[in-house]
């Protein structure tokens, strides 16, 4: 990564450090400041980075990756207690789009760090809020498991966390790459699954007027997908991102509190509004809550929901992989319960296997919740089954070209939709954003479009794989129509994949491959 130093005018005024970029984000200087303790980034090892650089180094890559170019994020390398806060450095927070703290003791101590947050929401409030679209623009890093969070400002408070550490015999561990490799796996993929969020907020911060994101948006559908241990937060939270991406609202949808008391009366007020609750149970025993019992959160939850179960019905459905024992009696109890007592059962689907197995068993679930569509009743009728959505993406000068290959594809039963051209150019990039998010598969006609046209949309189609995590690629086909370029040429003569020579009559064969592929590919969840 390359980065730059920017010094002040004042001589008295510290150094900055930033990542360069092409691009803002909605006339926005930076992407993101990442807000931190110095004392969390001092090196475990000598002559080794600490690990705050190595969380901004991996966010940068991810982030730059994702967006398609590179992420411009800064964070101070040299202030510390006694520098002056001046009102240039303020002055930063206003052209940020995107706050990340590193919470850790040490940083709920800082006075300097409890400001920076401060300023940040002061100035977010001017610039669209700290919530836009229902996501908050303040990304909470939990590098070390800590409870008191009270000095914090509420905004913070109630952001989810993004926890970088897991529980081991009773004991939670930082995810330092140099404990080993097991444990720089964990990290580089949890800096994944947030680099993802921050980009699809960014994104959603690009095409959006600044008071766009002060519209409430209500769910219809949602799910309580629980609380889990460390080791499986990043199971949990690609679940969450594919129930997102179906439209569904994913509870909690804010941090909970430590209590037990409150807890509960917060997890009840969740539950009243979900349709469906998932739990995800490991070996692992996190006891997580202060009270009276000290109990679980994870086994809470599960009592809760047996609670609504029996109340309202709630159908609910339990992980537990294969082979699960734990060397904790409380932990190992819990488990044997769910195997062998009906109570703690109560309302469920307890599924035994991989995490692919509970997916095919959430998605079953959801079918039978939603019911039938109107339009696979129809399609069964006939005999004919409904593959999902085809989007065609074309310029708008080939609305008509791409008939024949609509047509093609309604016959196959396909949802097939071109995108929107007319209109408010936030709305516009909105609508078709959002088709690209829920197609099952995507055509790319390239026809009138010029070559600069279609490198940008080869860049959303990468967005877009980023935005689903990577888990459930989307199958695309690209379609070269008329008028013929040397550019459209080139991929002939490459022989490149999933490309189509569409010129001359209207060839079903080559297209009814593409289709017989998304088919066999199936429904992701």
């Amino acid at each position: 990564t390359t980065e730059i130093y920017t010094l002040s005018l004042h001589d008295a005024l510290p150094i900055y450090e930033s990542s360069r970029m092409g691009g803002g984000t909605m006339g926005f200087a930076y992407d993101l400041f990442i807000s931190y303790s110095h004392i969390d980034d001092q090196p475990l090892i000598p002559d080794r980075h600490g690990w705050i650089t190595q969380f901004h180094g991996a966010l940068l890559t991810f982030l730059s990756q994702l967006r398609g170019a590179e992420a411009r994020i800064w964070r101070d390398s040299r202030l510390q207690g006694n520098d002056i806060f001046s009102d240039e450095i303020l002055d930063q927070f206003a052209q940020t789009a995107v706050l990340v703290t590193v919470v850790t003791p040490a940083f709920l101590k800082s006075k300097w760090c409890v400001k920076e947050v401060d300023e940040f929401c002061r100035c977010a409030e001017q610039s669209g809020g700290i919530i836009f679209r229902n996501k908050s623009r303040i990304f909470k890093v939990e590098k070390t498991a800590v409870k008191a969070q009270e000095s914090l400002p509420s905004a913070m408070r109630d952001a989810l966390g993004y926890q970088f550490y897991v529980n081991v015999e009773g004991k939670n561990l930082e995810l330092e790459p140099n404990f080993g490799e097991e444990y720089a796996q964990r990290f580089r993929l949890r800096v994944r699954l947030l680099a993802e969020d921050i980009a699809k907020l960014l994104d959603t911060l690009s095409s959006e007027s600044p008071d766009a994101g002060r519209v409430t948006q209500t769910a219809c559908k949602a799910i309580y997908l629980a609380e889990c241990s460390g080791y499986q937060w990043d199971n949990r939270k690609l679940l969450e991102r594919e129930l997102e991406r179906q439209g569904y609202s994913v509870f909690p949808d804010r941090a909970l509190p430590g209590h037990e008391e409150p807890y509960a009366s917060e997890v009840r007020s969740m539950l009243e509004k979900c349709m469906l609750s998932i739990h995800i149970v490991d070996d692992h025993y996190d006891p997580g809550l202060t009270g009276p019992s000290q109990e679980s959160a994870v086994i809470l939850q599960n009592a809760l929901a047996v609670e609504r179960s029996k109340t309202a019905k709630l159908p609910r459905l339990i992980w537990l992989p294969s082979g699960t024992l734990s060397n904790d009696k409380r932990q190992q109890a819990f488990i044997e319960a769910l195997d062998s007592d009906p109570g703690a059962q109560f309302g469920a689907d307890l599924i035994r296997g991989n995490i692919q197995e509970l997916k095919t068993s959430v998605r079953e679930t959801l079918k039978k919740l939603a019911g039938p569509v109107p339009k696979q009743e129809e399609a069964a009728a006939n005999g004919a089954s409904v593959p999902g959505l085809l989007y065609i993406i074309c310029d708008d000068r080939d609305v008509k070209a791409t008939v024949p290959v609509r047509k093609f594809v309604k016959k196959r039963g396909y949802d097939v939709e071109i995108p929107v051209f007319e209109g408010n150019a936030a709305r516009v990039r909105e609508a078709n954003q959002q088709l690209l998010d829920r197609c099952n598969a995507v055509v790319l006609f390239y026809g009138a479009g010029e070559e600069i046209w279609k490198r940008t949309m080869d860049g959303e189609l990468k967005k877009m794989a980023g935005r689903r995590g990577g888990h459930s690629r989307v199958p695309s086909l690209t379609y070269l129509a008329d008028p013929w370029t040397s550019a459209k040429q080139d991929l002939v003569d490459m022989e490149e994949p999933d490309v189509i020579d569409g010129r001359g009559e209207f060839s079903e064969a080559a297209l009814d491959t593409f289709l017989k592929t998304v088919e066999d590919n199936g429904a992701v969840l």
